[in-house]
């Protein structure tokens, strides 16, 4: 199950980093200010315009101050709707140019139906994002709908793995330092996340009294297992994505959106490190 999180990652996570990302939203509407407000309304612009207290829990690990700062001042610039059609408008001429010609591929395409079944068949109870983003019509073009389906499922793991960090007693901020603390992040997470080094500070001092960090700011062998039992706990929780596919269905999609996502990754589309702590993809 490692593989299709990952892959579907790949193929959901250029809208972040994408250069078109700049001119499309400071386009949209009276102009999204800067790449904070871009991200922020783009991906909860499904939830409707929601306050910055609502986002902040959704999304769980950013500093409360940083969400602050971009909501509610970007529904005034842009409504929910137009800010979701720009987003669309990034995933295609992202997607396109660094997929090329495999953006009209048959694997493409079978990964797009499969995806897409696989989205239309999961119980959305207690996934809000899941929820919300699933709602969202189907694009036509297969690109699209296998961005739409990656979008949706992407998040349907997310809603699992705050359910898992909420459960662990791991707050938002205390998961990034863990991601740090790992090396799936890179340094300058607190600042990407909108934490104080204050906010910073206090939770590392957490994590040691926890257990889970040394005094050098590693984990802990207890702070492995933890993390591990974390982990476990979000592939558990994404179990019916495989379920409802079944075996041979989810065997398909993850051959057809490897070449897909190296294609991607290749093309500069994802970095690594990041600071969604994707790991880089693995050979073959």
């Amino acid at each position: 199950m490692d593989d299709i999180w990952q892959l579907l990652e790949c193929a959901h996570a250029p809208v972040y980093f994408a250069p078109e990302t700049g001119p499309v939203y400071t386009d949209a509407g009276s102009g999204l200010k800067g790449f904070w407000m871009g991200y922020f309304a783009s991906r909860a612009a499904a939830l409707g315009a929601v306050p910055p207290e609502v986002v902040t829990a959704a999304f769980y690990n950013f500093a409360p101050a940083r969400v602050a700062r971009a909501l509610p001042d970007a529904w005034r610039r842009c409504p929910p709707e137009t800010v979701l059609a720009a987003r669309l408008d990034v995933a295609d001429r992202s997607l396109r140019r660094l997929l090329g010609e495999l953006a009209d591929s048959p694997q493409v395409a079978e990964a797009a139906d499969l995806a897409c079944r696989a989205v239309e068949s999961l119980p959305a109870a207690g996934r809000v994002l899941f929820a919300a983003h699933a709602a969202l019509p189907v694009p036509e073009q297969p690109h699209l709908a296998l961005w739409w389906a990656a979008t949706a499922l992407r998040e349907f793991r997310g809603d699992g793995h705050v359910a898992a960090l909420v459960t662990a007693g791991v707050d938002g901020c205390e998961a990034n330092v863990i991601t740090v603390a790992l090396g799936l992040a890179p340094p300058e997470q607190r600042l990407n996340r909108g934490w104080s080094e204050a906010e910073w500070e206090a939770a590392l001092a957490r994590l040691r009294e926890r257990g889970v960090l040394a005094e050098d700011g590693t984990l802990t062998d207890a702070g492995r297992l933890e993390r591990d039992a974390i982990e476990a706990a979000t592939d558990r929780l994404a179990r019916p994505v495989a379920d409802v596919l079944g075996p041979d269905g989810t065997g398909r999609l993850v051959a057809c959106l490897r070449p897909i996502a190296r294609r991607i990754v290749e093309a500069g589309g994802v970095p690594f490190p990041n600071a969604m702590g994707l790991p880089p993809l693995r050979p073959g």
